[in-house]
């Protein structure tokens, strides 16, 4: 009993000690870890601040199929140097190769037919202008010209029969070589190969897809699209100087040049730079050029963009240079 009665009075001094230890820290917060890398700092006394994007000037193609079918051959890596036309990659194209061989086959002998009856008519015209030729009627009757005419007519018909013909069998040729053509994928334009989501031996879905097959992109000149908040729109005047700071780095600014404002408030999508991300902030885009600075960067890259604040009055609203 005496036991238990000490426990008790053990167990009663250890939760006074932890409520009042409970009391005086309850005020006090955790300190704040001090930062790997100092937040960049924005270079104007009155600042905008925004969050971007590195792109291509002309902005990136995604590239896609334009039918469903069966990738064969991927003919470009990522890092890739194309000009416009070049092939990228080769779908199967079997069934219209043969579909093709059938299509030419049909060709010689239609041709064959038109001139038959090309010969034909040459025929006929010297054998009407013979027989009318002939003054004799005892010679020659009007039955036998009237006959040889109507043959020629009738020559004449079939010649456009087999006129139609042909232009039908070259024309199922040449369509039939057309879907053949759009089954190797061109580059629309020169630019660099930045990503290649694709393998030989893979289904490509249309240009439908969430994920292109490849995305192109002009690396010779980017762009850096900036998202500022739609709250602080009003606060952004065309041709303000702006800076850009890499992600991680505070002593790389990239001096920008403002080239537009896109006149529509549009969801945030430069989180992750996928364009089918969904958020709920809304955003005014600005798009600023930068010469290509010494240290490296590279489409897809995150920025801090801070964009001097100019004198906006009340009547004052944010428009796109013409």
């Amino acid at each position: 009993m005496m036991i238990l009665n000490r426990f008790s009075v053990w167990l009663a001094l250890a939760c006074a000690v932890l409520a009042a230890w409970s009391i005086l820290t309850a005020g006090k917060t955790a300190p704040m870890p001090t930062p790997i890398v100092a937040p960049p700092r924005s270079p104007y006394d009155t600042t905008v601040a925004a969050s971007g994007i590195i792109e291509a000037a002309n902005e990136n193609v995604r590239i896609g199929p334009p039918t469903a079918g069966l990738v064969t051959r991927v003919l470009v890596a990522v890092g890739d140097r194309v000009r416009d036309g070049d092939p990228l990659l080769q779908l199967d194209d079997r069934d219209l190769r043969a579909q093709l061989v059938a299509r030419q086959a049909a060709i010689p002998p239609a041709e064959a037919q038109v001139e038959e009856q090309t010969y034909r008519i040459g025929d006929l015209n010297t054998q009407l202008k013979r027989l009318k030729a002939v003054g004799d009627s005892r010679a020659v009757s009007d039955d036998d010209i009237k006959r040889t005419w109507y043959a020629l007519e009738m020559a004449k018909r079939a010649m456009t029969r087999h006129e139609a013909a042909l232009k039908q069998v070259i024309a199922q040729r040449d369509e039939t070589q057309m879907l053949l053509d759009r089954l190797t994928v061109r580059a629309p334009r020169a630019g660099t190969i930045l990503q290649v989501n694709i393998r030989a031996g893979e289904f490509a879905l249309t240009i439908g897809a969430s994920e292109p097959l490849m995305l192109l992109g002009d690396m010779q000149q980017l762009q850096v699209r900036a998202e500022v908040d739609e709250i602080n729109a009003p606060l952004v005047t065309p041709h303000r100087p702006a800076v850009a700071y890499p992600k991680g780095s505070t002593a790389q600014p990239i001096p920008l040049t403002f080239v537009r404002i896109e006149p529509y408030i549009v969801p945030k999508k430069s989180l992750t730079g996928e364009n089918t991300e969904r958020v709920d902030t809304r955003v005014l885009q600005i798009i600023y050029r930068f010469e290509r600075p010494t240290f490296p960067v590279y489409t897809g890259q995150q920025v801090d963009v801070f964009i001097e604040r100019g004198p906006v009055g009340p009547d004052q609203a944010v428009e796109s240079p013409r």
